[in-house]
């Protein structure tokens, strides 16, 4: 049992110290690569400036202000030398990060306003106007770049990654060096001093530094490497927020979303106001007369009081039936009893074709977004029924990470276009309002799947699935 013990763990060590050294390998392959890659951003600007001065003050030689313009040139090419790396180095930087760690760096840009020209031939960048379309491309270019957020992280790391690269490199390099330095010098007193003792200690502290040093260099590797890693992500990406463009965008989108809710609830309620005047309300104002007629005729004419008093029952039972399909189109009895599951089944009953229904939900989402998968369910079946030409339909709900999904799939002919028609296009209003997302798998010949996902979070860990044939 001990000698077993004894080679368990001797096999622990030496998968532990062959981690290491793949993991010490690895980090001085991407330091390299990291310094090789930082080697082009700093000379080609570098040495743009140097020759865009010496050319300028070469030409203007003899001239007072040589010494100012060349300057002004050099630090010009200079800094459109680096301008060209910004966008190419931090889009690099954010590929190696994703592919060596996972950390993914989304960059999201502000949209650049679009140039006009006016009456006179003037351009207008959204600050200022420009006669020539070229200078007002680059004042829009520069303005645009001085108060984007991730343009202006970029350019910060443009400056500190090469910079934190070289470093990050030097020191690596430098215990590499100064090991391998002392190992030559161990060999070398191994050959001239073998057989003096002191000569013997000497060597063998020599080695022992080099080895050390050696070994420190290989192992600090990619702590260094995870170093620039973090660097980037605090400089591209700091902590984790969300970019103004991000808000931005944010912002337009619950805008958009809450425009259309509130124009789809007014909708809603003139509807259900057209609905209760011409229907219910004229005909119990129908009623209400008939009841009049029949007062008169009591003494007068029972037989045809009797009459219209049966019309009047008819009329009343017309009258509860209108305001029960009122009330069921507003939120049906069975959606708010049974919950989404039994509401598509009985929906299910009434649809014109075939229709499988597999439910898979934990417990009940809240009210309005049961209603608003329901009533979108009911626009695909209809669309199906009446768009479709399919033999069968499926409809699956589930409830997975955070969101209920929807799928209704048929075996039509395929080709739905939100772009021909309101149904669709409503659908994904409706789902807009609560974040939540359309997608359309229809090819020509069939079959078309639309899928449904809306963020929700559920009232019970209680599981109910099940599956059933309509």
């Amino acid at each position: 049992m001990a000698t077993e013990s004894r080679i368990g763990g001797g096999g622990a060590v030496r998968a532990r110290t062959e981690a290491a050294f793949t993991a010490a390998g690895r980090g001085l392959g991407r330091l390299s690569v990291l310094v090789l890659g930082a080697v082009p951003i700093v000379v080609v600007p570098v040495l743009g400036t140097f020759f865009a001065g010496a050319t300028v003050a070469w030409l203007l030689d003899g001239y007072y202000p040589a010494a100012f313009v060349a300057l002004i040139a050099a630090l010009v090419t200079g800094l459109a030398l680096a301008g060209l790396f910004v966008r190419p180095a931090a889009r690099r930087t954010r590929r190696k990060l994703d592919r060596w760690y996972g950390i993914r760096l989304p960059a999201e840009y502000t949209p650049r306003p679009r140039l006009e020209e006016d009456a006179r031939g003037h351009w207008w960048t959204g600050y200022s106007y420009h006669r020539s379309h070229n200078v007002a491309r680059l004042a829009q270019l520069l303005h645009w770049a001085a108060r984007d957020a991730v343009t202006r992280r970029e350019m910060l790391w443009l400056v500190l990654g090469p910079l934190l690269a070289i470093v990050l490199g030097a020191v690596v390099l430098a215990l590499l060096g100064g090991g391998a330095a002392s190992l030559v010098l161990a060999v070398r007193g191994y050959g001239s001093h073998g057989s003096s003792s002191t000569g013997a200690v000497n060597v063998l502290l020599s080695a022992l530094l080099g080895l050390g040093l050696v070994a420190l260099g290989t192992l600090v590797a990619p702590y260094a490497v995870r170093g620039y890693a973090e660097s980037a992500r605090r400089v591209l990406d700091k902590d984790g927020r969300a970019s103004h463009a991000q808000l931005t965008r944010r912002v337009a989108e619950l805008t958009e979303t809450r425009a259309e809710a509130v124009g789809d609830q007014a909708a809603e309620l003139r509807r259900i106001e057209r609905d209760l005047h011409d229907g219910a309300q004229a005909r119990l104002v129908a009623i209400g007369m008939t009841l009049g007629t029949i007062e008169h005729l009591m003494e007068t004419d029972p037989a045809a009081a009797r009459e219209l008093l049966s019309e009047a029952r008819q009329s009343s039972a017309r009258a509860l039936q209108e305001l029960r399909d009122l009330v069921r189109g507003i939120h049906p009895p069975v959606l708010a009893e049974r919950g989404l599951g039994d509401a598509v089944r009985a929906l299910a009953l009434d649809c014109a074709l075939p229709t499988e229904v597999c439910v898979s939900l934990p417990d009940r989402p809240a009210a309005p977004v049961e209603a608003t998968a329901y009533f979108s369910i009911c626009e695909l079946l209809a669309n199906a029924a009446k768009h479709s030409g399919a033999e069968r339909v499926w409809v699956d709900i589930l409830y997975r990470a955070g969101r209920l999904r929807v799928t209704v799939t048929d075996d039509g002919v395929g080709v739905a276009d939100p772009t021909r028609g309101t149904g669709l296009r409503g659908i994904e209003r409706r789902l807009g309002t609560f974040d939540g997302v359309l997608a359309i798998d229809s090819t020509s010949g069939g079959p078309t799947t639309i899928t449904l996902e809306l963020p929700c979070e559920l009232s019970s860990p209680r599981t109910s699935t099940s599956f059933e044939k309509v």
